[in-house]
């Protein structure tokens, strides 16, 4: 089971460094938000939201399958 990213707006790559940031330490959605404002990534803290609800399951699906 892969990842699909097919229609975000947002690369791959970007999406995957925010949803590691918000699982792997405890930082908030708007300071995540704001870390990638200053690398002049610009998303807002819902569409974050949006992106953990969608694919944090199937990241520990994943992560489950190879453990």
């Amino acid at each position: 089971m892969t990842l699909n990213f097919s229609g975000r707006h947002y690369p791959s790559a970007i999406i995957m460094q925010a949803l590691r940031y918000y699982l792997a330490y405890k930082l908030s959605y708007r300071e995540i938000e704001e870390i990638f404002a200053e690398r002049n990534i610009h998303f807002d803290h819902s569409t974050l939201n949006r992106w953990v609800i969608k694919y944090a399951p199937q990241l520990d699906a994943i992560f489950r399958r190879k453990k």
